[in-house]
């Protein structure tokens, strides 16, 4: 076993880097912890993203002091953060990219493993170190917050179908459990930020068009009233989808308006409406008719009319005060959500939820009155989640009796402290501790069955500790934080289908332990970091004959997460550039007995790829031309707990350029972009543990998109 991994194991990571002083010695530390990983890749990798140390002495640390993170709930650059962050700025998601979810933007940061793009019912699945991989719709384990309004319920399910991709200005990943700052189902956290107006007036109009009947229209209007700036954008996408029974209809309205009152004090106002009438559902099928015909759905979706409906209505608000004594943060945020979904059965198999979801919260940092080098912030967070659930027969699709009806509440509060204290020109220490109290309460309002009312309480307390060393050339660091995550309402559903809980399901908890570096100089940024990460009671979700298409969850014992990121982004004065990450990793139950007595103990955790990588190059001279060729590999994984069904590792690979024309205060962009270059043959997405060996979602195979955008920008009189 790795002298790393038994590091983590005796908590020594922090005695050992106390030994670490120069920078040859940052190299032989990191190299002596890789020589046992059954990767030679990997060590090549590392060498190539630190470097020699005579490099290393002459390179500046511009490329990693202007990289700001506030996603650590403490404004600082990635230089000074004990943790493992990415960012991805406006252009990489907005241009010449298809928009349709998430991964487009996110695909190439290390850790981070995405599926299910074009399934629109099921949503965009999430795996943040192996967090979220277990969920059936909807994203689990990773907190999700836009324009620092939270996406995340309390019970931990987040949401992404509001997000709007056309105004998103950045994207913030912290990578790795970080309970101590956001308490529930937190595997790790996305930030995004929409963007603002600009002090020109801005107006802009796209469309869009594509294979499988792609279409996408939008309008943004940005800019200045006075000293308050302001954003909208509205945008429709239809899709007719590769497979059958797969078209999508949606509108997404964003918007943000920041008033400023005077110098110190300023308020942001977020909307966001989300219309979403048409997600149908191809359910998953077994190899045999994914061979035969991918393209096809599952008849039983056909037969009920699997999918969903969405709509939803968000409203935040941020007030921030800034004085030399520190700076006060406020926000308030209320959502409405009505959602409906049509499972294939018959019995319960039609769902109506009707959530309202409303949260406060308050963050105080002390400013001059600490010594140089000191940071202290204490806040406190309130959520509530109120959900009135019913199911409905589902007759072939047309809405039947009701067999269902309960009122589900969920209430987070959560307080929460973070420091860090600079020793010296080097060394940096961080720290950070949370307490958290949920309540799960549920109202049988269906007796027929019974009651099955209950409440269930949780509390934890989560503390991180972290430092950092810092070099002429990088940063090395080390971390540890605790995480727990709560099964949500949805998980919570007995399998025997009567209401109230599932009363053998238990939360998952977490430690992980982390060392990385992460270096840069003008124009250039790697990283690497491993980790370890020991979980009791993981959450793990499968399926029963009677209600094919619904998931049911139960707890393994223990299981053990090891692996490595690595990352390197560069870009020459020409506009030529490369940005590649390697992602490896060995997640295990370590002990783990299902409820039929089958033991899955050393067996690998599924839906999640032992390795997986991206490598993309841009080219972007100053003559309005701009283009990405970018790869995407995934390594084998397994479909099933028992590792029986494996499936196969595949690398795709994507084009797509823009040319821009302006003409004083006109922009004329035409973009184009081929999905699956190659026409590879490849699963979209895992249905983990699905019954009857439905496991399958394929891909679709080569495919092109065309769009154009025109905007104009008028002086600003005022």
């Amino acid at each position: 076993m790795l002298e790393f991994w038994r590091c983590f194991s005796y908590r020594k990571c922090l005695p050992a880097l106390a030994l670490v002083t120069t920078e040859n010695q940052v190299l032989e530390f990191m190299i002596r912890q890789m020589q046992a990983v059954p990767i030679r890749l990997l060590q090549i990798l590392m060498l190539l993203c630190l470097g020699a140390p005579g490099w290393a002495q002459e390179a500046k640390p511009d490329a990693l002091d202007e990289i700001v993170v506030t996603a650590t709930r403490m404004e600082s650059s990635v230089r000074d953060v004990a943790r493992s962050v990415s960012v991805v700025n406006k252009e990489r998601i907005q241009k010449a990219t298809q928009q349709l979810a998430l991964d487009e933007a996110l695909v190439g940061i290390p850790g981070l493993y995405m599926q299910n793009r074009y399934n629109f019912s099921g949503d965009l699945r999430i795996a943040l170190r192996g967090f979220g991989a277990r969920s059936s719709f909807g994203i689990r384990g990773i907190r999700i917050f836009v324009d620092g309004i939270p996406e995340t319920l309390p019970d931990g399910q987040s949401g992404v179908d509001s997000i709007d991709l056309g105004s998103a200005q950045r994207i913030e990943v912290l990578r790795g459990p970080a309970s101590s700052l956001y308490g529930n189902a937190s595997g790790g956290v996305i930030a995004i930020t929409s963007e603002l107006g600009e002090s020109e007036p801005l107006v802009e109009g796209k469309v869009a068009a594509g294979e499988f009947g792609f279409q996408q229209y939008g309008l943004k209007a940005a800019g200045k009233l006075g000293s308050a700036d302001y954003l909208f954008n509205i945008s429709r996408t239809e899709l007719d989808g590769y497979r059958d029974h797969a078209k999508f209809r949606g509108t997404l309205l964003n918007g943000r308006l920041g008033i400023p009152f005077n110098e110190n004090d300023h308020l942001l106002v977020a909307l966001n409406f989300t219309d979403q009438p048409l997600a149908q559902d191809p359910g998953g099928i077994n190899a045999a008719q994914a061979a035969l015909d991918p393209s096809s759905a599952r008849d039983r979706n056909i037969q009920f009319d699997a999918g969903e409906t969405v709509e939803q209505q968000r409203l935040g608000f941020v007030y921030e005060s800034k004085r030399s004594s520190g700076t006060l943060t406020l926000r308030n945020h209320y959502v409405w959500r009505d959602f409906a979904n049509r499972l294939p059965f018959a019995s319960g198999g039609s769902v109506d939820l009707d959530r309202f979801f409303f949260g406060l919260g308050a963050q105080y940092s002390l400013g001059d009155s600490l010594p140089d080098g000191a940071g202290l912030a204490f806040g406190i967070d309130y959520d509530r989640q109120d959900d009135d659930r019913q199911r409905f027969d589902n007759n072939d699709g047309v809405l039947g009796s009701q067999t269902f009806d309960q009122n589900e509440q969920v209430v987070s509060t959560g307080i929460y402290v973070q420091g860090e204290y600079q020793l010296n020109d080097a060394w940096t220490v961080q720290a950070g501790l949370r307490y958290d109290e949920l309540t799960y309460d549920i109202n049988d309002r269906f007796l027929s069955d019974g009651d099955d009312s209950g409440t269930l309480d949780f509390n934890e307390l989560s503390p991180s500790l972290g430092v950092n060393v810092k070099f002429a050339a990088g940063v090395l660091f080390a971390s540890y934080s605790s995480s727990f995550e709560t099964p949500t309402t949805t998980e919570l559903a007995n399998p025997d289908a009567s209401g109230g809980f599932n009363p053998s399901l238990r939360p998952q908890m977490a430690d992980s332990f982390e060392i990385g570096y992460k270096g840069g100089r003008e124009n250039l940024f790697y990283e690497v970091s491993l980790f370890q990460i020991d979980l009791e009671d993981e959450l793990i979700p499968f399926e029963l004959a009677a209600f094919p298409g619904r998931t049911f969850y139960s707890n393994a014992g223990r299981s053990d997460r090891k692996g490595l990121e690595t990352a390197v982004s560069w870009k020459n004065g020409s506009g030529f550039g490369v940005n590649a990450s390697f992602t490896w990793s060995d997640f295990k139950f370590e002990s783990f007995i299902d409820d039929n007595g089958n033991d899955f103990s050393g067996n690998h955790l599924p839906g999640l790829p032992k390795q997986f990588a991206y490598l993309g190059f841009s080219y972007a001279p100053d003559n309005g031309f701009s283009g990405v060729l970018e790869t995407v590999y995934s390594g084998d994984l397994y479909a099933n707990n028992a590792n029986s069904a494996n499936v196969s590792s595949y690398a795709v690979t994507n084009l797509r350029f823009n040319i821009d024309i302006r003409s004083r205060k006109w922009l004329f962009r035409s973009y184009a972009g081929i999905n699956n270059l190659f026409d590879e043959s490849y699963n979209n997405n895992i249905r983990i543990n699905a019954f009857g060996s439905r496991y399958f979602e394929p891909a679709p195979g080569r495919h092109i998109y065309v769009g154009l955008v025109v905007s104009y920008a008028r002086p600003n009189t005022r």
